[in-house]
């Protein structure tokens, strides 16, 4: 990765806000991470040059943080929550404040609509490559602060975290995803049909279905499969809604590359959070029925994601990036066809 690009590219970022018209999130930081690890370089600035119009500037704080408890999920408070990460990467190592900040944030993980964790996913793997890098520490900050101002849960994850078996037979992620049911109004914004969640009676019954990691090995194991699950699902419900659904994909796909960073003691915990993250979108945003795979012109993981960078928009990159991760660990071709597939409906 061109480690000049990427950091450009941040620094023009940096200036504008985690949000635009109101709700929208700035997907600029992770797709430019996106299209540099996959050896897009030339695009970057490009792309940035036709997406930063549409970018408001960065809020300005209120007042300090200092209850954090009562402020989260305050997106009045984004400018404070910002200020307040970039203190904490100044003061103490990013891989403390992440730590510390993980385990409070992760049960808010529907947070902008997942855009929370999933760009704290890609600002994690851009510091792999360089852990002192001050404008990827500056993303990471950016990144928490706004999953902190969005934070918002997915209802009855809390009872899945705190019992997680519940007293049901426990099943794994391929069959726990099959059985998650759909919400009867699927109309309006991810808040409210959240909010209609808690009122599916068999909700709760199917999150809770599946089986718990008993170890971090099993942790990972069950994000592997989750995304590897959820990016074969966008084949057959893809078309009810593109753009959403793919975040049933990017979501857990950030969990499982933020876990190298964490202490093992938090796998667990994280594949319970990305389960219920990708099982709420599902059943929000996916039909009961789903249409039979379709034909995709066979490519390479390199043309796959040519393809996507072609294409340009920003969820099309980020399903290539998510798919092509999910295909190297499990080989199943029938991921590079999901990432053509979003090519051709978004």
């Amino acid at each position: 990765m061109s480690d000049e690009i990427l950091d450009e590219a941040y620094e023009r970022l940096h200036r504008t806000g985690p949000e635009y018209e109101g709700w929208l999130s700035n997907h600029g930081p992770m797709a430019v991470e996106a299209l540099a690890r996959h050896g897009h370089q030339q695009r970057v600035h490009r792309w940035l040059d036709d997406y930063l119009g549409r970018l408001d500037e960065l809020p300005r704080g209120l007042r300090p943080i200092d209850d954090w408890r009562t402020a989260l999920g305050d997106e009045k408070r984004a400018g404070d929550w910002l200020a307040y990460f970039d203190r904490q990467v100044r003061d103490h190592p990013w891989r403390d404040v992440l730590g510390t900040w993980w385990p409070r944030l992760l049960p808010g993980i529907a947070a902008g609509a997942t855009h929370g964790v999933i760009r704290v996913g890609h600002a994690v793997r851009a510091l792999e490559a360089d852990d002192t890098n001050r404008h990827r520490i500056t993303e990471l900050a950016q990144a928490l602060g706004y999953w902190a101002a969005r934070w918002q849960p997915v209802p009855g994850a809390d009872r899945l975290v705190a019992d997680p078996s519940a007293g049901r037979e426990q099943v794994d992620v391929d069959a726990a995803l099959a059985g998650v049911p759909r919400i009867d109004d699927q109309s309006g914004g991810i808040r409210d049909r959240l909010g209609r969640l808690a009122r599916v009676p068999l909700w709760e019954p199917a999150l809770a279905a599946l089986r718990p990691a008993r170890t971090p090995t099993e942790a990972q194991r069950g994000l592997t499969t989750l995304v590897h699950r959820a990016g074969l699902n966008y084949l057959r419900f893809g078309h009810a809604s593109p753009v959403m659904l793919v975040h049933a994909v990017t979501a857990p796909t950030a969990v499982l590359r933020t876990l190298p960073a964490l202490d093992r003691a938090l796998w667990a915990p994280s594949l319970a959070a990305a389960w219920a993250a990708t099982a709420a979108i599902t059943s929000v945003y996916a039909p009961s029925d789903g249409i039979a795979p379709p034909t995709v012109t066979a490519a390479t993981p390199a043309e796959v994601f040519a393809r996507a960078a072609r294409h340009g928009d920003e969820h099309v990159v980020k399903l290539a990036d998510a798919v092509l991760d999910a295909h190297a660990a499990t080989g199943d071709e029938r991921l590079l066809t999901a990432a053509g597939y979003a090519g051709q409906l978004i």
